[in-house]
């Protein structure tokens, strides 16, 4: 018996072939949490990794179409997304059909037109949708961190790194399991680095709070 996500393969492909490279398609199986294909990723996930739902989210589809809504991808570029629900022939939601849109290439140009005509309002993250996706709060915090150092991960110091790696360790980001080869595989840096260069950053905090009068 086909699975009931697989008539879906050749929409999730043409979608993104059409805007390709910049747009990803991803279909979600709610029945086993999974990534169950993905087209032109760009967003470092394969098939078979968890799609990261919220528990129980399930029950809480009563629309067909959720977004869009505003993302960031692993390298901190800005995403614009939307979600599709799939029903089964009784309307049991079966997958999703996320599509992930970059809209980095055109952010100059966004920014300077909202700059001069103030006729865009910031698209605004879903919350039942993906609320537990750790990978979305660690591309958040890098995306900051580059914003606000204008760069980007080719440009970054070993200066920067630390500041990145402190930064990702203040928002409690290390205390994941798998945050370390996540970070590791967007640095490009092996995990012993990370643990490594982590573990100096925190022993030169320590030091400074130490030192600090009481």
């Amino acid at each position: 018996m086909p699975h009931p996500l697989s008539p879906f393969i050749p929409v999730c492909d043409a979608v993104a072939t059409l805007f390709s490279p910049h747009v990803e398609a991803v279909l979600h199986d709610l029945e086993t949490g999974l990534i169950f294909h993905i087209a032109n990723a760009f967003s470092k996930r394969r098939p078979g990794d968890s799609s990261l739902n919220e528990a129980g989210l399930v029950s809480t589809l009563d629309e067909d179409v959720i977004g869009p809504y505003g993302k960031s991808n692993w390298d901190g570029r800005r995403l614009k997304a939307i979600t599709s629900v799939l029903r089964d022939a009784a309307g049991k939601p079966v997958g999703l059909l996320c599509i992930n849109h970059d809209i980095e290439a055109f952010a100059g140009i966004f920014d300077q037109l909202k700059s001069m005509m103030d006729i865009a309002a910031p698209m605004q993250k879903t919350t039942a949708l993906m609320a537990d996706d750790w990978r979305e709060a660690v591309n958040s915090v890098i995306g900051e961190f580059l914003t606000a150092h204008r760069t980007s991960l080719a440009g970054l110091t070993n200066a920067n790194t630390d500041g990145l790696l402190a930064q990702l360790d203040a928002r409690g980001v290390f205390a994941i399991r798998k945050a370390v080869p996540y970070v590791a595989e967007i640095l490009k840096l092996s995990r012993a680095t990370i643990y490594n260069r982590l573990g100096a950053i925190r022993q030169k905090q320590d030091a400074t709070v130490q030192g600090e009068p009481r």
